[in-house]
């Protein structure tokens, strides 16, 4: 599917506030891609939402241009801007006087488009954030759940079919089962619209599940590392980047992977209502002990086992055991691992949309599946090591002074274009000749790589965070809805 984002392009972007003598952030240079998801994760205070803001010019830059699709927006009307860019808060930020379809409806209509196109895109919208139109067009916010809100949060900012959405830790005030659920949804909306997203949280565990790229802020926004989660994850720029990104690097790993990626397996299967005998000669014939009882949509209800289909005492709704959790195809591996754990045979249904029958995964599978990605991050690993040490040795590329490979310099992101953080550019084309010719690779995940940024000196980010600064008066009501 074709991208609908639109790039952005941060170049020295700066923000002083009267009477503070250094600046809330400092001089940030980045680039998005079109199409892609880039999360700003750093510890409160650090200039992450300033910086976002500064996007839709909610707050105004001091200095530093801001450019989308090679365009500069600095000198364009605020208002007007902030309704051609999605943004969502946390706590949804609907008005509480208005219903979920005016809601939804105001930024379309403020843009001038038909009733008849207004009533059509917001049954579209709800419908795409999974809620009914006819049960949640008509009431108020404050007959939703807080995840409900969030949803029609999203749907709103996506009203206009923006190129761009950026969201304010739009999780950060529901339930981790709910954030849980609402980051599954964002994925499969992402992967359906395909817009550039810029996202701001501190939590790290969001920023590896969402971001196709991560960029860790220190102190004044300036970009501590800028990569992907595998890269950040496997080969931390600094002190600052391993302490933030903390312990436990291994089992964050797995929430790289999703089940679509490694693969899910196959097993029998029988209809609910289809005869014993029939049931039993297709579970003979197979080479498992075990099958899956599915109802008349498709949906897993009952395992079945070879001595449950022996002298059945009811129908087969009744027999076996039933299917207490299940798990999508776009559970991450540590997802599915949790829920095999917690079944006493170790096992899970796996389902796809609207919980039908996709297949089925077993315990010794994963842990096959989490040996190969680990070792092969073990290959990495050691691969990167000596291309460190053959820097080191051999010629290399000329650099500003204060550069040091993988880290960022001032508020520049330096991100290596294989993945890993400063890796000059004819070692990267080496290894691709050497993946070429069959060398091991990690399981894939369709991340994009970085992307080089260079520009003079100004100093590694890695003191540590201070207070938060102080934030200017947001811009007016309708650009939040936008």
């Amino acid at each position: 599917m074709a991208d609908t984002g639109a790039a952005i392009e941060l170049v020295d972007l700066t923000k002083h506030y009267p009477g503070n003598p250094r600046p809330s952030v400092d001089g940030v240079t980045l680039r998005v891609h079109a199409g892609e998801t880039v999360v700003f994760v750093g510890p409160s205070g650090c200039g992450k939402s300033t910086t976002l803001k500064m996007i839709n010019r909610l707050i105004e830059p001091s200095s530093g241009s801001v450019r989308i699709n090679g365009a500069d927006v600095t000198g364009l009307d605020p208002v007007k801007l902030r309704r051609e860019i999605g943004y969502a808060i946390q706590s949804s930020g609907l008005f509480p006087h208005m219903t979920v379809a005016q809601n939804i409806a105001l930024v379309p209509r403020l843009a001038g488009w038909s009733g008849r196109r207004v009533r059509a895109r917001v049954t579209e919208m709800l419908e795409l954030v999974g809620l009914d139109p006819g049960e949640f067009s008509d009431r108020y916010p404050h007959r939703l759940s807080g995840g409900q809100q969030q949803r029609v949060g999203v749907a709103r900012a996506l009203a206009a079919d923006p190129p761009v959405l950026l969201m304010d830790e739009p999780f950060g005030a529901v339930d981790p089962i709910t954030r849980g659920h609402l980051q599954d949804e964002l994925l499969r909306l992402q992967r359906e619209l395909r817009k550039t997203i810029v996202f701001v949280t501190h939590d790290v565990d969001e920023a590896i599940k969402l971001g196709d790229r991560i960029a860790v802020l220190g102190e004044r926004s300036r970009i501590a590392q800028f990569d992907t989660p595998e890269a950040i994850l496997a080969h931390p720029a600094d002190d600052f980047v391993s302490g933030f990104v903390g312990t436990g690097a291994a089992l964050r790993r797995l929430d790289l992977t999703r089940l679509r990626d490694v693969g899910v397996t196959g097993c029998p299967t029988a209809h609910q209502g289809e005869p014993v005998q029939q049931v039993r000669g297709r579970l003979r014939a197979s080479a498992t002990d075990e099958m899956l009882l599915l109802d008349r949509r498709g949906r897993p209800i009952r395992w079945l086992r070879r001595e449950d289909l022996t002298h059945p005492e009811g129908p087969l709704a009744e027999a076996g055991a039933p299917v207490d959790g299940t798990v999508t195809r776009d559970a991450t591996l540590r997802e599915a691992l949790e829920a095999v754990l917690t079944d006493s045979a170790g096992r899970a249904a796996v389902t796809g949309r609207n919980g039908v029958y996709a297949g089925a995964v077993h315990l010794e599978g994963l842990l096959d599946a989490v040996r190969g990605l680990l070792a092969a991050d073990r290959r990495d690993a050691r691969e990167h090591q000596r291309e460190l040490e053959a820097t080191r040795t051999g010629p290399t590329l000329r650099e500003p002074e204060g550069v040091t490979a993988g880290k960022a310099v001032g508020g520049r992101a330096e991100s290596g274009k294989s993945g890993t953080a400063g890796r000059p550019e004819g070692e990267a084309a080496e290894r691709a000749d050497a993946d070429a010719a069959g060398r091991p690779q990690a399981v894939a995940t369709g991340r994009p790589t970085g992307e080089v940024t260079e520009g003079p000196a100004g100093g590694e980010a890695t003191e540590l965070p201070e207070a938060d600064t102080p934030e200017e008066p947001e811009g007016d009501a309708v650009g939040s809805a936008g």
